[in-house]
């Protein structure tokens, strides 16, 4: 089950247009259940995307409320 912070930081992924602190514990935990993927870029730079099973998630959360 995942905590408000999490489900929180997941629809922040989804609608960033910027980089994101790859090492914030909420993503290790998102990365963990497959939720985000975190792309190292030729730059050294960390982007952080959804995946389609995290976006399956917030579907489904925007569903229910």
């Amino acid at each position: 089950m995942l905590s408000p912070r999490e489900i929180a930081t997941l629809i922040a992924v989804k609608g960033a247009t910027e980089r994101m602190d790859d090492t914030r514990i909420e993503l290790v935990v998102l990365h963990a259940l497959n939720l985000i993927a975190i792309d190292q870029r030729d730059t050294g730079v960390s982007v952080v995307r959804v995946t389609p099973r995290g976006d399956a998630l917030l579907r489904a959360i925007a569903r229910v409320s």
